[in-house]
């Protein structure tokens, strides 16, 4: 009797603690989102933000594309030539690339990149209490740390994607041609005749969701941390895992809104 009520009592433990967490998120959430749009701003800050999160995540961002393209291309061919049906490979890519590859890689890295480094900066500022130092110098923390990081990580993404999908389709042509045989004027021609407005608009919508997640994790992460350097680094990891588990399941009901039957 006393381990069944036991078991009983862990679960509703775990239950209470979810409710209490997803309350906690969703009031964070609206908090960061109500002074994006609420002035004044802090520009400086906001510039260095979109700084850190499009150029300086370019490079990374620029090699995962290219390798996934080239990948992507060479796995086609592979397939494709079972059925006689090389010349769908150019189609193939950058469809992969503009809607799924490109927005959920580059988010995938910049999870990995910029969530980390915003919980630990944010967690850090914490466990010091300069963000108690903020409060009582009369500036609103949100305002100060989370609403510029929102606005940078949902503009930003956007740009980061698109630029990592045309280099993703540059890296399927690199193996197409060169490696592959394809004539180059052949293989961009059914690429550009077969993308299509809402395929690269469907993935940009999807960056800058995935933007959002990946801000709003970081700053939520690295506020709510505590315990000193052992709660900075389990802030850390907390914000690169909830952050890619969000993008991977927001990428399931994005694909659904835009592409469903």
């Amino acid at each position: 009797m006393n381990a069944s009520l036991g078991f009983v009592q862990g679960i509703g433990r775990v239950f209470l603690a979810f409710l209490a967490t997803t309350g906690r998120l969703s009031l964070f959430t609206i908090l960061g989102m109500s002074h994006c749009f609420r002035g004044p701003w802090y520009f400086r800050i906001i510039g260095r933000q979109m700084l850190e999160i499009g150029y300086y995540s370019l490079p990374v961002v620029g090699l995962t594309a290219v390798f996934a393209g080239m990948v992507l291309a060479l796995q086609s061919y592979t397939g494709f030539a079972r059925f006689s049906a090389e010349g769908a490979i150019a189609n193939v890519v950058v469809l992969s690339i503009t809607r799924e590859l490109g927005p959920v890689l580059a988010g995938l890295m910049v999870a990995g990149r910029i969530g980390a480094a915003m919980a630990a900066e944010i967690g850090t500022m914490r466990v010091t209490e300069q963000i108690d130092a903020l409060t009582t110098l009369s500036t609103n923390p949100f305002k100060y740390l989370v609403a510029p990081r929102l606005i940078a990580g949902v503009t930003m993404m956007p740009f980061l994607v698109f630029i990592a999908d045309i280099i993703g389709v540059f890296g399927g042509y690199l193996v197409s041609v060169y490696k592959l045989g394809f004539n180059p004027s052949n293989y961009l021609q059914n690429t550009w005749n077969f993308l299509e407005a809402s395929d690269v608009i469907s993935g940009l919508v999807k960056a800058g969701v995935f933007g959002f997640i990946v801000t709003l994790m970081g700053c939520y992460h690295g506020y709510y941390s505590r315990g000193g350097a052992q709660g900075v680094g389990a802030a850390t990891t907390n914000a690169v895992v909830s952050a890619s588990i969000l993008i991977l399941s927001s990428d399931y009901i994005l694909t659904e809104i835009f592409f469903a039957k």
